[in-house]
């Protein structure tokens, strides 16, 4: 019986490591540089003139309790724009040959009356 819960806990334990790891790489990559380049031209496409005085997205924060695995591959991430969670872009990214793209795409039925208004 103790060998039992032995494995059982050290079972719990790997599972609670590698999944504390694949959390750890996944906030990585949506923070990084790539990433960031990725989130800018998609909310560029979305606006064109996104981030000048002219643009509706002037800002976008990562909502980092929306970061998770994609049950087809990659990694889900909402952006919160203008820091109104009422304006918002959700993505999954994935790496395609090698390079980081967008994905799938979700956008909160007002930013895009907002960005149909204006584009």
């Amino acid at each position: 019986m103790r060998v039992v819960v032995m494995i059982v806990a050290i079972l719990g334990v790997k599972f609670y490591m590698d999944e504390k790891k694949m959390n750890e790489e996944m906030i990585k990559l949506v923070y990084s540089d790539e990433a960031k380049q990725v989130f800018e031209k998609r909310l560029t496409n979305l606006d064109a003139k996104a981030f000048t005085k002219e643009g509706i997205i002037q800002s976008y924060e990562i909502d980092e309790g929306s970061i998770k695995p994609n049950p087809m591959g990659g990694i889900e991430v909402r952006l919160i724009i203008n820091n109104n969670s009422d304006l918002y872009a959700s993505y999954t990214m994935s790496r395609n040959n090698g390079v980081l793209g967008g994905g799938g795409a979700i956008i909160s039925k007002e930013l895009a009356r907002q960005t149909e208004v204006k584009g």
